[in-house]
């Protein structure tokens, strides 16, 4: 069939990758050759430590049905991104967030996800911790984090709170709700004597 290209081996990839190494350095451009070697040396390293992971991950119990060796492959975080990269992964963009927020250890579900902005609406389920901003910043950078490896397609992380975890206001005064019996400042009344 014209027009469709086999997959290189390993010697022919190799080799190609030095030639356009070899073009590029004679150029004379000695910026643009030292970022091509640095972008395939940063390609090495994450492929290998893709594989390094699935071998890992393999060996830890060879004799695990297949089924179950795939599922452990496709949970993690890094082998999970080289198989998104390359349009491998088996599973759907929701199936995948799904995995993604099991993964954060804050509690939170999906509240939407918009394929054509790329906004996923996350809703926090219990306490994101004191209340205050940096923790919900931790959760979303968290989410986005690990999004980025299981679904990048998504693009952005908006947080919103669960209104039944809300903390609930308590009104501090200066004695039980109803009672009339203080007077300015929280002291009793004064009294006349008779």
């Amino acid at each position: 069939m014209s027009g469709a290209r086999t997959a290189p081996n390993a010697e022919t990839a190799g080799r190609m990758v030095e030639e356009v190494l070899d073009r590029l350095a004679s150029s004379g451009d000695r910026a643009a050759c030292e970022a091509a070697e640095e972008l395939v040396r940063v390609l090495m390293e994450f492929y290998g430590a893709a594989f390094a992971r699935a071998m890992d991950l393999l060996g830890h119990r060879p004799e695990r049905p297949a089924r179950e060796a795939v599922d452990t492959l496709l949970r993690d975080e890094l082998v999970a991104g080289l198989l998104v990269l390359h349009g491998l992964h088996p599973d759907d963009a929701p199936t995948r967030v799904a995995h993604a927020l099991a993964a954060l250890p804050q509690d939170v579900e999906s509240a939407g996800f918009d394929p054509a902005t790329g906004e996923l609406r996350l809703r926090l389920l219990g306490s994101a911790g004191c209340g205050c901003g940096g923790s919900r910043d931790a959760v979303g950078q968290a989410a986005q984090d690990t999004l980025a490896c299981f679904a990048p397609e998504v693009t952005t992380v908006t947080l919103e709170a669960d209104p039944a975890s809300e903390p609930v206001l308590l009104q501090i005064g200066t004695g039980p709700p109803g009672s009339s019996s203080s007077g300015p400042g929280g002291r009793p009344p004064a009294t006349t004597a008779p």
